[in-house]
């Protein structure tokens, strides 16, 4: 077999022989003078594991560092961010959990398949991996993300959806399944099975959906947009589930003025309905918790700028204005984090 391919009936042994408590991170076996990867993986920078496991929910243990200096950052099945870049000195090591959602396809629901089972890379400018373990966590709850091309895994750079940068975020114990795909509006997203209704038949008790759906809503009148959030709302808690909206991130598009107050920026359809104004007013309604990424992203943006701001999106490499860099992934999945936290929608002990 492979060395870089476990089978699921191997998993157990290589969670009991990858013990992170009895050996320390200097003694693995030598080989020509480099220490030997963990079982399921290879390489050194990156260092790329694989396990061949069932879709569901796995908790990972990392313990990172070694006998020189490393920065080492963790990524998972398509470019999800596990953990920002994490330096050890010399001799030294820390060990970092996270909870990762593996499902069929990885990435967006209507994309490529991706790799079956779990990848995981450790990359950064010196990453070092001393000892890994995966143990299935069929129980752990999930935040579900219902959203666009600005929320999803997206599979290729320089894109990155915010819901791609989220879990660096989040320690083990909680589970992002992100279900956005690019190009969906509130009835596409709903009507689609491989969209709301995979993640609808998912939905446990108590767990979070947070949906951002706006972007590609342009020409749907007010009356049926609320129609299909409440349609999601409904069926959430129908299930046990605890739906929250989220606004949609603003595109960058300034007036000469130096702000976003225009329709373009602020998500105004092309029949004049303020979508995140809709969201709003229904989320008073219905009594659903709100992030109002439309407005924290908008005050963001205008402080940076028309110049700093590009870095934000894609300006530079694309000329696009709507979808955003890793940078402005990462700083806009923080800004939701924040919410989370501030509105005790996720447990402290679960933030990282």
């Amino acid at each position: 077999m492979s060395a870089r391919r476990v089978s699921t009936a191997l998993l157990a042994a290589l969670t009991a022989v990858a013990g992170l408590s009895a050996v320390p991170a200097e003694a693995h076996t030598l080989r020509h003078g480099r220490p030997t990867a963990p079982a399921g993986c290879t390489g050194t920078a990156p260092v790329v594991c694989h396990f061949d496991v069932a879709p569901g929910t796995y908790d990972v243990t990392a313990v990172l560092g070694g006998a020189t200096a490393g920065s080492t950052a963790i990524t998972a099945e398509t470019r999800r961010t596990m953990l920002a870049e994490t330096t050890t000195g010399a001799g030294r090591t820390v060990r970092r959990g996270f909870t990762v959602n593996v499902r069929e396809p990885e990435g967006e629901p209507t994309g490529a398949s991706g790799s079956p089972g779990l990848d995981l890379r450790f990359e950064g400018s010196a990453p070092l991996l001393a000892h890994l373990r995966v143990t299935p966590a069929p129980r752990t709850p999930q935040l579900f993300l219902a959203g666009d091309s600005t929320v999803c895994d997206q599979q290729g750079e320089p894109y990155s959806g915010w819901g791609q940068q989220l879990p660096q975020y989040l320690g083990a114990g909680i589970s992002v399944a992100n279900y956005s795909d690019s190009g969906e509006g509130s009835q596409s997203f709903l009507n689609n099975p491989a969209l709301f209704p995979a993640v609808e038949s998912r939905v446990g008790r108590g767990d979070l959906v947070l949906i951002q759906l706006a972007h590609n809503d342009k020409q749907t009148p007010a009356a049926d947009y609320r129609a299909n959030l409440t349609a999601m709302i409904e069926r959430v808690r129908d299930r046990g589930g605890r739906p929250v909206l989220v606004t949609p991130i603003v595109r960058r598009w300034f007036n000469a003025d130096g702000t976003l107050d225009n329709a373009t920026a602020l998500n105004v359809n092309g029949l004049g309905v303020d979508l995140p104004a809709q969201m709003r007013s229904l989320a008073a309604d219905l009594t659903v918790p709100l992030i109002d990424l439309t407005a924290l992203t908008k005050s963001r943006v205008e402080h940076l700028g028309p110049e700093a701001s590009k870095a934000l999106f894609l300006y530079d490499e694309k000329r696009d204005n709507t979808h955003t860099s890793a940078r402005g992934a990462t700083e806009f999945a923080a800004l939701v984090l924040g919410e989370l936290r501030a509105q005790r929608l996720v447990p402290g002990r679960l933030i990282r």
